[in-house]
């Protein structure tokens, strides 16, 4: 008879099955590990993809009132919709809390792969600037790891994954591995162009986790468009169909869904992590499993919460905690800034379903660079994401047969939305609500995130610099933000366990492993120590892949 899983002692427990849980029992079972990868949720299949469904077929049309009524925080992200809004978390299940004033929004899923199956894709290297950009401005504290160091692993993840994308030789932003690029809309190249030659910028086709040839068993992108629905060819990364994947044909891996962790148990004595409790998510019944080693990575604010949960006579303030910083420095990008115009002068008509690329431009950090030199205004800097397309012009003036041509003519729009760096700010922070609980009865986050004057600075500038760059392509009729959306809106939440040398300052060490306890480790955005301005995802996989090829050496010196 096969072994009770919960019998066992395996090599290594991760919690979390997403982006970097993934890529830990996949680089970890490879090594012939014994890997238990536990997941909050339920496991997903591709005969759930809705990304063919025409909204027709939906019942309510994309106004169930259901998924209104369970999920009033989680319809605040755009990829929550009626198609799949079942994988993400019942608000009323998983409540949190916020002070009076800072509002947070916390957009999570509790499925096999959680945020990997909806995410964005955009793939970004972070270089140097960011990665020592305390040294060059003087706020808060460089990484205890240097571009040098993470490098070699951003090409493994990006060989593995599949990111298409054009090189660029531009500092602020390291070229990688690419598969051959999205092509550019008329309009992008118009713009790409006039950045270049009127601001000396560098305007390229997104970086994106979508495959545009075919890549280890994966099909390319059909351009179907609706990715956070799901992809029956697996074309953009999700690590069901990737990493989890190869974990579990290793026969290394032994997956335990519908596992909702509380807490990490601990070997006092030896001052030891021997395993964590979970609580079932349906039967609800509490159990334990046991490995020589656990790595959390359940993403930022939910590994962070599992640490003040766990909270021993020796961490009364929750495990790793002797620096007292665990659930500080929260970050999540600044957005909310944009501008927008029409190339009147483009009379390419809209197409009524024409292939829908599921990628966007990049206009690359230009503030606070070694080339442009410090802002008088603000430090840190931001990126430009955004597109320019024909399109159906709804807002046409006109009635009945004038209005249907006008509609069909349609408007040849371009946009840029601002991504800026969120500033480490130990006021910035979350810890366990003493009155509020979930529905597994594991106590609940409260988390207190506000933008500052930086912050806010930075989209004023990204605003009119934007404007600024749509007018000397030829756009008209120029709308612009300069304002700020609430934190949690860029769903790029980092830090809140940061990485460093010094123990007293830090919580995890370069290696991601935890200062207090030599077997314990937090590999996902908590690790980080400033957020730049990229997008995360792969600058996480790249800091799992390191974290765990450090883990292997270990057990292979018997250190573990």
């Amino acid at each position: 008879m096969p072994q009770d899983p919960l019998q066992q002692i395996y090599d290594v427990i991760v919690v979390g099955s997403g982006a970097t849980g993934g890529w830990a029992a996949k680089r970890l079972c490879e090594a012939g590990l014994k890997v238990a990868l536990l997941e909050a949720g339920r496991a997903v299949t591709a005969s759930e993809f809705t990304e063919h469904m025409p909204s027709f077929e939906l019942k309510y049309r994309g106004h169930s009132p259901e998924m209104k009524r369970t999920r009033p925080v989680q319809t605040q992200c755009y990829a929550c919709m009626e198609y799949n809004y079942e994988w993400f978390v019942n608000d009323l299940e998983n409540p949190y809390s916020t002070p009076a004033g800072r509002p947070f929004t916390w957009q999570r899923l509790r499925v096999l792969g959680g945020r990997s199956l909806v995410w964005g894709r955009q793939s970004y290297r972070l270089s140097d600037v960011d990665f020592k950009a305390a040294s060059r401005d003087g706020y808060d504290v460089d990484w205890p790891i240097s571009y040098a160091d993470l490098a070699p692993f951003y090409d493994i993840v990006e060989r593995y994954v599949g990111i298409s994308g054009a090189p660029e030789r531009n500092p602020m932003l390291p070229d990688g591995q690419f598969l051959p690029a999205m092509k550019m809309s008329c309009g992008e190249i118009r713009l790409r162009e006039a950045v270049e030659a009127k601001f000396g910028r560098t305007l390229t086709i997104g970086r994106t986790a979508v495959l545009t040839q075919p890549h280890n068993g994966r099909a390319p992108c059909h351009y179907c468009g609706p990715c956070e629905r799901g992809c029956i060819t697996f074309s953009y990364f999700s690590s069901p169909f990737t990493t989890v994947r190869d974990a579990l044909k290793t026969g290394n891996c032994t997956l335990i869904t519908d596992a909702i962790v509380s807490h990490v148990d601990m070997d006092t004595a030896k001052n030891t992590a021997r395993g964590v409790t979970y609580v079932h998510r349906t039967t609800k019944n509490s159990k334990q499993i046991r490995a020589r080693v656990v790595i959390l990575c359940a993403q930022a604010l939910e590994s962070t919460r599992i640490l003040l949960n766990s909270s021993t006579r020796e961490y009364p303030q929750g495990l790793a905690n002797s620096s007292g910083l665990l659930g500080h420095y929260l970050m999540d990008h600044v957005v909310g800034a944009s501008a927008s115009g029409n190339f009147e002068d483009l009379k390419i008509l809209p197409g009524a379903n024409p292939p829908r690329r599921p990628n966007g431009i990049y206009l690359v950090r230009y503030r606070n660079t070694p080339a442009t030199g410090r802002h008088p205004h603000f430090i840190r800097g931001y990126g430009l994401q955004g597109e320019s397309a024909p399109q159906f012009n709804f807002d046409a003036p006109g009635l009945g047969a004038e209005y249907k041509k006008a509609v069909k003519t349609g408007i040849y729009r371009v946009s840029l939305s601002a991504f800026g760096e969120s500033l480490a700010n130990f006021d910035n922070f979350c810890n366990i609500d003493p009155d509020l609980k979930d529905a597994w009865g594991i106590p609940a986050l409260r988390i207190s995130m506000a933008h500052g004057k930086n912050e806010a600075a930075l989209m004023h500038d990204a605003g009119v610099s934007a404007a600024e760059m749509l007018e000397a392509a030829g756009a008209k009729n120029i709308r612009l933000r300069t304002g700020m959306d609430m934190p949690g809106m860029a769903i790029h939440e980092v830090g809140t366990a940061r990485m460093g040398t010094d123990p007293k300052k830090s919580v995890l060490d370069p290696f991601c492993r935890a200062h207090d306890i030599s077997n314990l480790l937090v590999s996902d955005g908590s690790c980080f120590v400033s957020s730049a301005c990229q997008n995360p995802t792969l600058t996480m996989m790249a800091i799992t892949v390191r974290a765990c090829d450090h883990l292997r050496e270990r057990f292979r010196r018997n250190e573990v």
